[in-house]
């Protein structure tokens, strides 16, 4: 049986428009700019990467520490920077937890940036 831990997600696109159509407010700023921190460090990029590529677009932390070259905590925390920034969810199995993309939340942090 699996256990969806279910954190609150943050939804950049519910706060602004793209950022070339319209002046962004301060508060929105604020919001965008902790989701764009989140995935602005090279550790949870690659992590970003290595769990959309891995089998069925999940992967455990143990699947992840080895390749990214980092201990286990330091995996765990970064994994769970990501999930607070709604852009992984956290499924847990037993004593392992699983991660994957959340629909969508590339694309919505993406389509705040466009220029068009």
């Amino acid at each position: 049986m699996s256990v969806t831990e279910l954190l609150p997600l943050t939804d950049v696109t519910a706060c602004c428009a793209p950022l070339t159509r319209e002046a962004i407010s301060a508060d929105n700023a604020e919001k965008l700019a902790r989701t764009l921190k989140a995935i602005a460090d090279p550790a949870r990029l690659r992590l970003i990467s290595m769990v959309a590529a891995h089998d069925d677009a999940e992967a455990c932390v143990c699947d992840l520490t080895e390749p990214l070259g980092l201990g286990q905590p330091t995996v765990s925390h970064h994994l769970k920077i990501l999930v607070e920034a709604g852009i992984f969810s956290r499924d847990k199995r037993g004593t392992w937890a699983y991660y994957r993309l959340v629909p969508g939340a590339l694309d919505s942090i993406a389509h705040l940036l466009v220029t068009v």
